[in-house]
């Protein structure tokens, strides 16, 4: 519910702020590697089931924010955007 919760917050926001050219987006990120996830994410039992069967690094979560502040996502408001390797297309 929590989640479901801030991408209704995220679209909201956006639309609250939009006239104010103010954009909101929100990252979902999938299962990340980092030192405490090392030894799970070549686990049969936890490898993504997304397109992309591996779990995400912590710097493709990072281009992704890169994206959305820049100017190159200036109409991009209010989403949610999936960056999971596509498990949430799973």
């Amino acid at each position: 519910m929590s989640k479901h919760g801030l991408v209704g917050i995220t679209r909201h926001t956006a639309m609250d702020l939009g006239d104010k050219n103010i954009r909101v987006n929100a990252i979902c990120p999938g299962a990340i590697v980092t030192g405490m996830t090392m030894d799970f994410n070549e686990a049969p039992e936890f490898v993504q089931t997304g397109a992309i069967k591996r779990w995400d690094q912590a710097d493709e979560i990072a281009k992704v924010a890169l994206f959305l502040a820049s100017d190159l996502s200036s109409y991009v408001t209010g989403v949610a955007l999936p960056v999971d390797g596509g498990w949430t297309a799973h």
